[in-house]
């Protein structure tokens, strides 16, 4: 079936576009009765080369609303959590020690999910995937409310953890529906806006809390309601995206029914994962994402506690300044998706390599003043800086991923998240546990490793455009941006 792309939008805030051109969209692997159809400019693969965030007017923005409200949905549940420590660590006696290991297994169960969810979307589709987790994980947001030990803490927190794993389905999601001109955007502003649920969290949680308190509930009783919020949330978008967003996962383009031709002849297992676990790029881009997205994870698990303990803060403005640091998502992130699409366009994928290093830098050298800020507005300030140029960071990361492998797509984007939160373990094992550091300490030398971890990056190859052997760069002509796809 051909559409044409005769529609226009006269509105946007964010607006980049490719001339318009006529497509033909194949059925994909998941379905054999319906394909997506491409409204506004569309490049050869079916795939939306016009970004319109605050439209509804195409199928593609209206599946990038599903999913970026879907993973807001799960990083709301996972970080209700923290804002409200201070009261769960007084009702169930927890040592800094049962603290520590939680937030260890907070962030441990997103690794397993994340990796999972890589080769999970690519064979059941992003928004199928990303429903079916939304919806395995809510009861334990709920079940929040009837923890009582230490024990119970981890394993919650533990369960809780996995929903991040969504974040590859959106990344996934994104890259399928949206053009390697504006893919680095899409990509940063459904991260960039799902993250803020950190900031809606350590915001909302308080105020929930302070809400049921003036119902003449204990602080006990207060608290474990609180969880039903996040927890019937998660439930709502699990259910719109099951319901709506699942027709999206039957519109794959041509390129994507190529490659699954292959692998039904070939082990998906040997091919598409062997191909993308082989690829060093991927290993140094989950690097990339540990020193971003995971000192990110870090510093929204303690900062709040950080501003409550050093100065002195009660619990609603302290977790208003943590909010703070996670709302900056919501452009920062974004702004690294525009910066990897502007770079990508003028110097190739050295550009976008060359720009995530140089946000690295800079943001390593931000988080190591940040532990050396010695007063309140001082480290606020401080704070916000590294908030701003780290999340770009994260953004600058997905602007590079979707040009490692077209075939392993989903496994390069699986090693990446998971990285992330394998930084924020590692972190907070080797940085925030115990009482060899103070957290002042620990958050500068947090800025350290970024610096130094950072360095790999440098060596990350893409073949120059007039050297590409890829015989699926050299079938699509006038894009730069898919010359330098490498098909493995």
């Amino acid at each position: 079936m051909k559409l044409h792309t005769n529609e226009k939008f006269t509105w946007s805030l964010i607006t980049c576009k490719l001339p318009s051109t006529p497509v033909t969209i194949m059925e994909g692997p998941t379905s054999t009765t319906s394909s997506l159809p491409a409204a506004g400019a569309a490049d050869k693969e079916g795939k939306s080369a016009e970004f319109h965030p605050f439209s509804v007017s195409t199928p593609q923005i209206r599946a990038f609303h599903l999913a970026w409200l879907s993973l807001f949905s799960n990083f709301v549940s996972t970080f209700s959590i923290p804002p409200l420590i201070p009261l769960i660590r007084a009702d169930l006696a927890l040592s800094p020690s049962d603290l520590s290991s939680a937030a260890t297994a907070s962030f441990a169960g997103s690794i397993l999910s994340r990796f999972a969810m890589g080769p999970l979307s690519h064979l059941l589709g992003p928004a199928t995937a990303s429903a079916a987790l939304s919806f395995l994980t809510a009861p334990a947001v709920l079940s929040a409310a009837l923890i009582s030990s230490p024990a119970s803490f981890l394993v919650v927190r533990l369960l809780v953890g996995l929903s991040l794993g969504n974040f590859v389905a959106n990344q996934y999601w994104m890259t399928s529906i949206f053009s390697p001109s504006v893919v680095g955007l899409a990509n940063g502003v459904s991260a960039g806006w799902a993250n803020t649920g950190a900031a809606a969290a350590q915001f909302l949680m308080p105020q929930i809390h302070s809400l049921l308190l003036s119902l003449k509930l204990s602080s006990s009783a207060a608290w474990r309601l609180s969880f039903l919020i996040p927890g019937i949330f998660q439930l709502v978008m699990a259910a719109l995206v099951l319901v709506y967003g699942r027709g999206r996962d039957r519109a794959l383009t041509t390129e994507s029914a190529k490659f699954r031709s292959e692998t039904e002849t070939a082990s998906f297992w040997g091919v598409v994962v062997r191909y993308g676990l082989g690829d060093y790029r991927g290993w140094i881009l989950g690097l990339a994402y540990a020193c971003s997205f995971g000192s990110e994870l870090t510093t929204d698990n303690v900062v709040a506690g950080y501003f409550y303990d050093r100065f002195g803060l009660d619990l609603r403005a302290a977790g208003t300044i943590a909010a703070a640091f996670s709302l900056t998502n919501f452009f920062a992130r974004p702004m690294g998706g525009v910066a990897s699409d502007a770079m990508g366009k003028r110097f190739g994928e050295r550009g976008r390599v060359w720009a995530l290093w140089a946000a690295l830098t800079a943001a390593g050298g931000i988080c190591f003043a940040l532990g050396r800020a010695a007063t309140l507005w001082g480290s606020v300030a401080v704070m916000c800086a590294f908030s701003v140029v780290v999340q770009a960071a994260s953004g600058l990361v997905f602007g590079v991923v979707p040009f490692v492998s077209k075939r392993s797509m989903g496994v390069i984007a699986g090693m990446t998240g998971s990285g992330g939160t394998m930084g924020a373990v590692l972190t907070q094992l080797l940085l925030f546990s115990g009482s060899r550091f103070t957290t002042q300490t620990s958050i500068s030398l947090m800025g350290i490793v970024i610096i130094v971890c950072s360095l790999p990056v440098t060596l990350i190859y893409f073949p120059p455009t007039n050297k590409s052997d890829s015989k699926a760069d050299q079938d699509v002509d006038g894009d730069e941006d898919y010359r330098l796809l490498q098909s493995n």
